[in-house]
């Protein structure tokens, strides 16, 4: 019984382990670039802490057994998952500010009105393209407010031209409050304004 148990427990429980523990620690691993990406030094190191404590336990599974081939297709299998679920749960938290540049040949007042009804901030300018004048429209949003900014952009002119860019840090700002307080907030900006 005991040989049933130690050859299951290698071939088997063994390269289940590795794989959850690979597919843990390099799911930790992704979200800890991004926290290094966004200069957020306590996350990283907490998350880094348990990326390689993950690994090494990992890794001495795999030196312990380095005879199972099914050890090193584990390891394989959870370093793929691990990028896969990591970058996942990244766009879940969707953290971080975008920038948003949105030039148009067409009037550009609808699309400018409709984001600062939506709250967001909104800079526009007047510049010159290739093929003649253009309005600029700029935004700095939260990342999680992309996809609304994108579905306006695309209302009011289809075929304008946008490109979105990470923002490592900002200042101040005009952000829309999701919980309904949109024009108490913006009163309370305008009276610090004046």
């Amino acid at each position: 019984m005991e040989q049933w148990f130690n050859s299951e427990y290698s071939w088997l429980i063994v390269p289940c382990f590795i794989c959850i523990a690979r597919i843990c620690d390099v799911t930790i691993g992704t979200i800890r670039i991004i926290f290094v990406s966004k200069g957020r030094k306590l996350w990283a190191s907490f998350f880094g802490f348990f990326e390689v404590l993950i690994w090494l336990l990992a890794i001495g599974q795999i030196m312990q057994n380095l005879d199972n081939v099914f050890c090193y297709l584990a390891y394989a299998i959870g370093f793929a998952s691990g990028n896969f679920i990591g970058i996942t749960i990244e766009e879940k938290l969707a953290m971080g500010i975008m920038i948003v540049r949105v030039f148009t040949t067409n009037d550009s007042d609808k699309l400018i009105d409709t984001l600062r009804a939506k709250g967001f901030g909104v800079t526009s300018v007047a510049g010159q393209g290739g093929s003649g004048p253009v309005n600029i429209v700029y935004t700095v949003i939260k990342r999680s407010c992309l996809p609304e900014v994108v579905a306006i952009i695309k209302q009011f002119n289809p075929k304008a031209f946008y490109s979105v860019e990470e923002v490592r840090s900002v200042n101040a700002g005009v952000f829309p409050v999701k919980n309904g307080m949109n024009r108490l907030r913006r009163l309370n900006f305008l009276r610090n304004r004046l």
